[in-house]
């Protein structure tokens, strides 16, 4: 009976105003598709990302934007009126007003883009690309990700700006002098400051430090107030 049904369901699809009430081909194709893209997501995002950065805020986001590109890119290239060009050019659109509430680093926004590029790829697959091709693409994708944190982001420098108030020691002959106080204060292997925005008034300035990142912490770079385009470098 229920074989039946479907056989029939296939042949002939009920319709509500005109549309078809399901279409099982279609819709066995979007959950597999869907599926598929929704594991690669979250082994990136969680997987390969979340275990450094741990930022729980990223990974959620992450993971909403992954399902409505998906799902919009989905439904759009199903849309016969509407071409892929204007399609794309609408997730541009979304691109540039996405969050611009707030600073993204550098990082973050890489991730972003992957979880967006992976989506759209995932979204646009069609019957002349196989599913080797796919998984090809999408494996790539995972392992420069993985080795880039590993290997890559796991032995690069950390940097961060703090506030010193020490000002005699900013000048350039005191340097050795200024790393040795900031090592003893953070307690960090501080290979190179940099100078910003100095207030002399509260006798304060604004000290970009770099140190040798570790492995397993969070990997961190900002850009902070106070510094422009030119730093005083050691």
């Amino acid at each position: 009976m229920l074989l039946q049904l479907l056989t029939a369901a296939v042949d002939e699809p009920a319709r509500f105003l005109g549309i078809k009430l399901i279409n099982p081909e279609d819709f066995t194709e979007l959950i597999v598709r869907f599926t598929f893209n929704l594991i690669i997501v979250y082994i990136l995002v969680r997987r390969i990302y979340f275990p450094v950065a741990r930022r729980k805020e990223y990974f959620f986001n992450y993971m909403l934007i992954s399902v409505i590109l998906f799902l919009m890119t989905y439904m759009l290239i199903n849309v016969k009126d509407l071409s892929v060009g204007v399609a794309l050019g609408l997730f541009a659109l979304f691109g540039i007003l996405r969050f611009r509430t707030a600073q993204i680093p550098i990082k973050e926004m890489t991730y972003l883009f992957l979880v967006i590029g992976l989506s759209v790829i995932n979204a646009l697959v069609t019957k002349k690309i196989s599913y080797a091709e796919i998984l090809f693409i999408n494996v790539i994708v995972l392992i420069a990700a993985w080795y880039g944190e590993h290997f890559w982001f796991s032995s690069r420098m950390s940097r961060k700006s703090i506030t010193y108030e020490r000002i005699d020691l900013i000048r350039p002959e005191k340097r050795e002098e200024l790393l040795a106080d900031l090592r003893e204060r953070t307690g960090l292997d501080i290979t190179r400051v940099e100078i910003g925005k100095i207030d002399f008034l509260r006798d304060v300035a604004q000290i970009r430090i770099f140190y040798t990142h570790q492995e397993n912490a969070p990997y961190v770079e900002e850009e902070e107030e106070g510094f422009g385009g030119n730093g005083d470098g050691d």
